[in-house]
């Protein structure tokens, strides 16, 4: 079709022009509407590209492509539960369709979720297909994120996405989560009735942590991977700045300063902690505290559990942060959450920045 000869060419808008006019005056059909809204995805405009595919599965429930294309629009806005459903219901339609499949590894890829993309992906990889080079790369991505230092950032913001919409009861009644006050108590030990601070929370979540911190607070800023637990975040009208991003990144950049920094439940997505020691140092000014909690290893090191959290152990955490420079002012046992009904081994800490010597 002229349509792909445009698109291929780049003149996106010229394509999604040609299009419209076919399918008004009758001569597009379903694969006309398919093919406009991949268009506006190449548009960058996927709202108009999910309006355009709902439309054409309603019209058509059992045409594959089309609810192929609708996955890759649900992928494009950030619905990556909406959008592995449609590509599940794709292969359903069609058991031979590659791309199907394909798509579908790439999504679980992109949830974190590495074992379940290699099982997807190596048929097509052993076989002679257009998509096999590009099946065999991302099996490659998918091994390496098996032995990476960290959970990966699509996989924490897909979970937490997920939960957002019932994390406190959840958290609170079912899991008898108690990170947020274990800190709260450890502050209140240090730093006794202490107000008017500058507070960082790191992996604010819904804001469980910094409500029980904000009377404490003069500045309270919070960040997340999540956009959705964000919003929550927003909601309870709490915080001064609330940003979506990954906490190493924004611990490297610039930014006030603070004299406390807390991490409530959050670095267990993380093996090496000696990126973030570094990076809370830099923000925190001196004197300032550094308030976390992990899941305790026994022994040196850090290992990933079977729950794809990290634990730590109290060795390696006096290792690092002596390494970026803090005073260690509290490390104590605790249990932070339950999991399968039983409390979950956990460290709670508490680090200091010198004061300048002068």
């Amino acid at each position: 079709m002229e349509s792909d000869t445009l698109l291929a060419q780049g003149d996106v808008k010229t394509a999604i022009a040609l299009l419209h006019r076919a399918i008004s005056e009758g001569r597009g059909g379903l694969l006309a509407r398919v093919r406009l809204g991949r268009a506006h995805l190449a548009n960058d405009d996927p709202p108009a590209a999910l309006g355009v595919l709902r439309e054409t599965v309603a019209l058509a429930p059992g045409m594959a492509d089309g609810a192929l294309a609708l996955g890759e629009a649900l992928m494009a806005s950030g619905y990556l539960p909406a959008a592995m459903a449609e590509f599940q219901r794709a292969t359903r339609l069609d058991p031979d369709f590659v791309p199907a499949h394909y798509a579908l590894g790439l999504a679980w890829l992109y949830a974190g979720e590495p074992d379940k993309a290699m099982e997807i992906l190596r048929p097509i990889a052993d076989v002679e297909s257009p998509l096999a080079q590009n099946a065999g790369r991302k099996i490659n991505e998918a091994r390496a994120m098996k032995t990476a230092e960290r959970a990966p950032a699509n996989y924490v913001r897909h979970l937490f996405d997920q939960f957002s919409y019932d994390y406190d009861t959840r958290m609170l009644r079912e899991l008898d989560y108690r990170a947020h006050e274990i800190l709260r108590a450890l502050a209140d030990l240090l730093l006794g009735g202490a107000t008017g601070l500058d507070i960082l929370d790191l992996g604010c979540g819904t804001g469980l942590c910094g409500a029980t911190f904000k009377d404490m607070a003069r500045r309270l800023d919070g960040v997340d991977l999540s956009p959705r637990m964000i919003e929550k975040a927003r909601n309870r009208d709490i915080y001064d700045a609330l940003l979506v991003s990954d906490i190493g990144s924004l611990l490297d950049g610039d930014g006030p300063a603070y004299d406390l920094v807390l991490a409530a439940d959050t670095l267990v997505y993380l093996g090496d902690l000696a990126p973030i020691f570094s990076g809370a140092g830099r923000k925190l000014r001196p004197g300032g505290y550094f308030l976390f909690t992990v899941e305790r290893k026994a022994g040196e090191g850090y290992a990933l559990g079977e729950k794809r959290r990290y634990c730590h152990s109290e060795a390696y955490l006096r290792m690092e942060s002596a390494r970026a420079g803090f005073d260690i002012m509290g490390l104590m046992q605790c249990s932070p959450r339950m999991e399968a009904h039983k409390p979950v081994d956990g460290l709670a800490v508490a680090l200091q920045l010198p004061q300048t010597v002068g």
